[in-house]
């Protein structure tokens, strides 16, 4: 039978002496990993909460241009000021000649189902032009595309929008084939041998006595915003009370395991 050595009173205190400093460098690791990862998930939080409250703002201000009433399109002087933030989605109007010899007809899938919008060049009086977006027409009517007062003077009513330049998802465009699938203002504009070209569009609004059966059809902008901030600032805040919730857990057992026990009876 092996005997058993009694443990010296060196050995007995290296033994404890590691443990304790162990466990506290340990103990020290976990504070700062869930000080961190409790921070940085309040921060997020609070980065969607002010998210959220631009894209309200921002929802505001295009409805607000939606439905003001029709202002002169930019003039060629403030083309190098057009935006996002301060003009998409304007009620614009402005006065030129269509150029149906140079129409573009760019991929769509509206609610009426998978088609083309018609790209049209509108010259106006000072030389410049406007791509006008005509509106939508189904695969199977673009033969039918209608142009009507060729070579006179028309009167445009819609909403600016700003370029979509490269194409769509997945999906490059391809002006050597005439293939499109975005309304990339400068790529049409080239292909097309347009100069003077403004660097935004107009969705043209819808005709107010068309036939149904006319094409294309206007007025088919849909204007929508995806806001999720409010659960996006949820997710991280409750996050965030996990990491907190699971501190508290540990402090408490650690609490309890320090605690001095009774000894045993024999």
């Amino acid at each position: 039978m092996r005997s058993m050595q009694p443990e010296t009173p060196s050995t007995a205190r290296l033994d404890a002496e590691t443990g304790v400093r162990r466990r506290p460098a340990a103990l020290l690791c976990m504070a700062v990993v869930a000080v961190l990862l409790f921070a940085g998930f309040c921060a997020l939080g609070t980065w969607q909460v002010y998210r959220r409250a631009w894209k309200l703002d921002l929802i505001a201000r295009v409805d607000q241009r939606v439905h003001a009433p029709a202002m002169p399109a930019p003039e060629r002087g403030r083309w190098p000021a057009v935006s996002t933030d301060t003009d998409e989605y304007r009620h614009v109007s402005l006065t030129g000649r269509y150029e149906y010899g140079k129409e573009t007809l760019t991929q769509a899938s509206t609610e009426l189902g998978s088609g083309y919008w018609v790209i049209t060049p509108l010259r106006r009086d000072d030389g410049s032009t406007v791509l006008v977006n005509r509106g939508f027409v189904p695969g199977d009517r673009r033969d039918r595309i209608a142009h009507p007062q060729p070579g006179e003077a028309v009167t445009v009513t819609g909403l600016l929008r700003i370029t979509e330049p490269g194409g769509g998802f997945l999906r490059h465009n391809d002006p050597a084939a005439n293939r499109w699938y975005s309304r990339d203002v400068q790529a049409i504009a080239s292909a097309r041998g347009l100069s003077d070209t403004a660097p935004y569009f107009v969705d043209a609004a819808a005709a107010p006595a068309a036939a149904p059966d006319t094409w294309p059809r206007g007025g088919m902008t849909v204007i929508a915003f995806h806001n999720s901030h409010l659960v996006y600032a949820i997710t991280w805040y409750a996050l965030a009370l996990m990491v907190a919730g699971a501190a508290f857990y540990v402090v408490r057992d650690e609490r309890r395991q320090r605690q001095p026990r009774a000894p045993r009876g024999r």
